[in-house]
C-alpha cells in the first residue's frame, strides 16, 4: 500500500476510540517484526527459509477509515485531522508505539468530530527486512549474502516508496480508499533508516521543533546552551543526545558531560545531528548541521519530513546584498528566489511559496527579546526581504548574468539553502522559516576575511542561535494557528 492505499485489509477488526486502534496497531506491528525477524535468525543459523505462510505474517498492519456524513461536516478551523470528501480512507503504519502521541492527535477528533469509523488489520505491504533490523550487523554472523536474503525475504524497493500523494501525482480511482497520509509506512521506514546514516543519531530522538544550519559553530553554541539548560535546577530539559548515540542527562557532572561532548564522533556523519529532550523525550529541540548546498538541504529535509515536525529554522549565515546592511545583521525571509534547481521539476520556480505569518511575526518577536531592541533599532538590525538561494557557490562569477535578476527581485540576502528548506517545508507540509545573519558583502567589497570573520562569528553566532530558540518557544503556544492552511491542497489527506 505504498503509491496505491488500495490494499485489501485481512481480518480487520473495527476500533470505537483511537485509543483502542494504535493498541491494536502497535500490536500487529510488534507481532509482524518478531516474526520477521525470528525467521531471519533461523535462516542465518540454519538456512531455512520462510515458508509462504510465515512470510504471509511480515507485513505492516493497515489502517482503514470510512467517512458517511448524514448531515454537513463540522466547521473546523484548524488545518488538519479534516476530512472533505465522503468515503473510505486507508495506510499503513510503522513504529506505532512511537508515533502514538501524532496518531493520538490525528485520530481524535475524526472520530470525535466528524464520526469516522476505524478498522486496523494486517495491510497486503510486507515489512522490508532492513527495517526489522536494529543494529545493522545482526546477519553477519551466518555469513549470509545480501542476494540470498533477498530471494527469501522482503527487501526494500524504489518502486514501492514515492511521494506521490504529497506532489500531488496520486490519482483516485473507484473502489480504491484516498491516502490517510503523505507518507505510508515503507515511505517512513526508509526515511527513518536515513536519518539514523547521515545524523548519527536515532530518529527517534527527532525533536519537533528543528534547527538546521549550515556552519558547525552554531552547532558548538547550542551543545554549550543545552548543556547549561540541563543544569537548570527548574529546567524543562532533561537529556542531550549527542551523534554515535552516548546521551548526557540531567545528573551528568559537568566534567563527564564535556568529555562525552569531546568524544563524540561528529566528524564520521554528513549532517551530525544534537537532539535536547524534553519532559517526556517530546517537544524538544534538534539541531542539524546540513552542511552547505541545496543537495544537502533537500536530502535532510526529505527525511525529517516524515517525522512531522512542528517547525523547521533556517540559521545560517548569508551574503547581504544592500549598501545599508552591515555585518552581523539579520535578514528575515518573506520570499524566496529559487536559483538552486534541484526542486524544479516537483515544484517549478512559478509556485510561490509563501512567508508563514506565523512563523514571521514569532522571529520578529523574538529578535526583539533577545535584542533588546524593538522599532526603527530593531529594524535597523532585522530587515525583511527575498533571500535569493543558488546551487553554485561561485554564483559572483556570473554576476553580469545574475544582476538583472536579483535586481528585479528585490533579493537583499544571498544563500545556497534557504529557498530549497522553505520549498520542501512548502511541498511537504511542514512550517518553515528563515533567519540570516549577515557574514560579508560580496557586491560591496566587504569580503570574508580570516580574522573579520572569526570575530563576527564569536559576536554573531550565540544571539542568533538564541533567537532560533527563542522563536521556538513562542509557537509552542500557537500550534493550532502555526500548521497553517497555506500548506493544505484542495484534495490533502486528513492526516497532518
Amino acid at each position: 500500500m505504498s503509491r496505491d492505499p488500495a490494499a485489501v485489509p485481512s481480518s480487520p477488526l473495527a476500533c470505537a476510540t483511537a485509543e483502542e486502534a494504535v493498541d491494536r496497531l502497535e500490536a500487529l506491528y510488534e507481532a509482524a517484526v518478531a516474526a520477521e525477524r525470528a525467521a531471519l535468525d533461523r535462516f542465518v543459523d540454519q538456512r531455512i527459509p520462510p515458508t509462504p505462510e510465515e512470510r504471509a505474517a511480515f507485513r505492516y498492519p493497515g489502517l482503514w477509515l470510512r467517512w458517511a456524513p448524514e448531515g454537513p461536516p463540522p466547521q473546523v478551523r484548524r488545518s488538519w485531522a479534516k476530512l472533505q470528501v465522503s468515503g473510505d480512507y486507508a495506510t499503513t503504519i510503522t513504529n506505532p508505539a512511537a508515533f502514538r502521541p501524532y496518531l493520538l492527535e490525528q485520530l481524535r477528533p475524526l472520530i470525535a468530530e466528524y464520526g469516522a469509523t476505524l478498522e486496523v488489520g494486517p495491510s497486503s505491504q510486507e515489512i522490508p527486512y532492513p527495517y526489522v533490523l536494529e543494529g545493522g550487523d545482526e546477519l553477519a554472523r551466518g555469513g549470509v549474502s545480501a542476494a540470498e536474503l533477498a530471494r527469501h525475504f522482503p527487501v526494500p524497493m524504489l518502486s514501492a516508496v514515492g511521494d506521490e500523494v504529497a506532489d500531488g501525482l496520486w490519482r483516485f480511482r473507484d473502489g480504491a480508499p484516498r491516502p490517510m497520509a503523505l507518507f505510508d509506512a515503507a515511505r517512513v521506514d526508509y526515511s527513518l533508516r536515513r536519518l539514523q546514516h547521515y545524523t548519527g543519531t536515532d530518529w527517534r530522538h527527532v525533536q519537533p521543533w528543528i534547527l538546521l544550519t549550515n556552519y558547525q559553530r552554531y552547532i558548538g553554541q547550542f551543545v554549550d546552551w543545552a548543556l547549561a539548560e540541563l543544569r537548570r535546577a527548574d529546567g524543562d530539559y532533561t537529556a542531550l543526545v549527542l551523534p554515535g548515540g552516548a546521551v548526557i542527562t540531567r545528573g551528568h557532572a559537568p566534567e563527564a558531560a564535556a568529555r562525552l561532548v569531546a568524544e563524540a564522533p561528529w566528524q564520521r556523519f554528513q549532517m551530525p545531528a544534537y537532539h535536547l529532550l524534553r519532559g517526556e523525550g517530546r517537544n524538544g529541540l534538534t539541531i542539524v548541521n546540513i552542511g552547505v548546498g541545496p543537495s544537502n538541504a533537500k536530502t535532510i529535509s526529505d527525511h525529517l519530513a516524515v517525522t512531522r515536525p512542528h517547525c523547521w529554522l533556517m540559521i545560517g549565515h548569508c551574503g547581504g546584498l544592500r549598501q545599508s546592511q552591515e555585518i552581523g545583521d539579520y535578514v528575515l525571509a518573506h520570499g524566496y528566489l529559487r536559483r538552486d534547481r534541484i526542486l524544479d521539476d516537483l515544484l517549478p520556480p512559478e509556485i510561490p511559496v509563501p512567508a508563514l505569518a506565523e512563523v514571521q511575526v514569532a522571529l520578529q518577536q523574538a529578535a526583539a527579546q533577545v535584542t533588546g531592541e524593538a522599532g526603527e533599532a530593531l529594524k535597523r538590525r532585522l530587515r525583511t526581504g527575498t533571500v535569493v538561494s543558488y546551487d553554485d557557490r561561485n554564483w559572483e562569477l556570473r554576476w553580469s548574468q545574475e544582476r538583472l535578476r536579483i535586481n528585479l527581485s528585490r533579493a537583499i540576502g544571498v544563500d545556497m539553502e534557504s529557498g530549497t528548506l522553505a520549498a520542501q517545508g512548502y511541498r511537504l507540509r511542514v512550517p518553515y522559516g528563515t533567519l540570516l545573519c549577515v557574514s560579508d558583502k560580496p557586491l560591496h567589497g566587504e569580503i570574508k576575511l580570516p580574522g573579520a570573520a572569526t570575530a563576527f562569528y564569536q559576536r554573531a553566532v550565540s544571539e542568533h542561535l538564541a533567537i532560533g530558540i527563542a522563536t521556538f518557544g513562542i509557537l509552542r503556544q500557537q500550534l493550532t494557528a502555526l500548521h497553517s492552511r497555506k500548506l493544505r491542497a484542495f484534495d490533502e489527506p486528513p492526516f497532518r
